[in-house]
């Protein structure tokens, strides 16, 4: 506990006179005032108004620190996160860094808002083992009661939905469907229709379930367009792309024994034919008289002949796609 700068009791007990040899009467009137201050049990409330100050500064640099972050979306990854770890640090002091019951609800917030914030510069740093570091330490703020922490249901939303995004990128399928179904039984967090039709968690869960139909060309269109929610979300669009392309390419191998390079330049979604000689060598395939020739992967099991069939029609399917986008542009 802190005390008075001069009033500090071992100089007292050093340098006062022997009770026995000096009166009381001779005693500085200064002196024991201050003794009679130091053994007063109102001096802890100097103490806490102390650290009340110290609480109020940590605060106002919490919350000027967060107001830099929310401002500069696009800033480094090694400016945020060094002001990340101020304001972290401001929360240690307020002993806010996890959200135990004496953490008052404004302190909450602001501690969520952090962990917010720190996931959302990982994702732009494409750092994901930072943004599940950030998420890990969100969920305690999001498992709260809303009459303990009033959720924030947009930032929450994408949050999660970023984590659905990395989750599916990752080919993480069964988590993504456990972390599905924990949806809906939030707290504030509505039926599984409600989850579908948010703008945030309903993306993700379109594009697997195009993912696990095959619908390539759906997912492909929707990442094009106004659909994707905002532009941390883009982050995973070049993921998804490159797994599209294997995919498709699988698909083809196992579908035909050669395509025109036209076609498998539209097929892929790459922008030249050159593209597609760069992508046709990096996965083992001849070109030759403007055609792809892929290796001889041929079924001849009833299973190979259904696989052979799935994939023609993926392919025809994402074929007619790339043909409306050519007409349209």
């Amino acid at each position: 506990m802190p005390t008075p700068s001069n009033c500090t009791l071992p100089h007292l007990a050093f340098n006062a006179p022997h009770p026995q040899t000096t009166p009381a009467s001779d005693t500085p009137a200064s002196n024991t005032d201050l003794e009679r201050v130091s053994l007063n049990p109102a001096v802890p409330l100097v103490a806490d108004r102390s650290a009340s100050s110290l609480s109020t500064m940590a605060d106002g640099n919490l919350s000027q620190v967060l107001g830099q972050l929310k401002h500069s979306p696009s800033m480094s990854w090694d400016e945020a996160s060094s002001l990340l770890s101020k304001a972290k640090l401001a929360l240690l002091k307020l002993n806010a860094l996890t959200p135990t019951s004496s953490v008052p609800t404004n302190l909450l917030a602001l501690a969520r808002e952090t962990y917010e914030q720190g996931a959302l510069f990982a994702i732009r740093a494409r750092n994901p083992e930072a943004f599940t570091r950030y998420v890990q330490q969100l969920q305690p703020f999001y498992e709260l009661p809303s009459a303990r922490l009033p959720p924030n249901l947009p930032e929450r939303n994408k949050v999660t939905g970023l984590s659905l995004l990395l989750l599916l990128t990752q080919g993480r399928y069964a988590e993504f469907h456990s972390e599905l179904e924990s949806l809906a039984n939030r707290d504030g967090g509505g039926s599984t229709g409600d989850v579908e039709g948010d703008r945030y968690l309903g993306y993700p869960i379109r594009l697997e379930r195009w993912l696990m139909e095959g619908s390539y060309d759906r997912v492909w269109k929707a990442m094009k367009s106004s659909e994707v929610p905002c532009d941390e979300y883009s982050v995973f669009s070049e993921i998804l792309k490159k797994q599209i392309r294997s995919e498709i390419a699988s698909s083809s191998e196992r579908a035909y024994p050669s395509l025109p390079i036209s076609s498998t330049k539209s097929l892929l979604f790459l922008d030249s034919e050159g593209d597609v000689i760069q992508f046709a060598k990096e996965r083992g395939w001849v070109v030759r008289d403007g055609h792809i020739f892929f290796p001889d992967t041929a079924e001849t099991s009833e299973e190979g002949a259904q696989s052979k069939d799935v994939s023609q029609m993926v392919i025809e399917n994402t074929l007619g796609y790339a043909r409306e986008l050519e007409t349209i542009v």
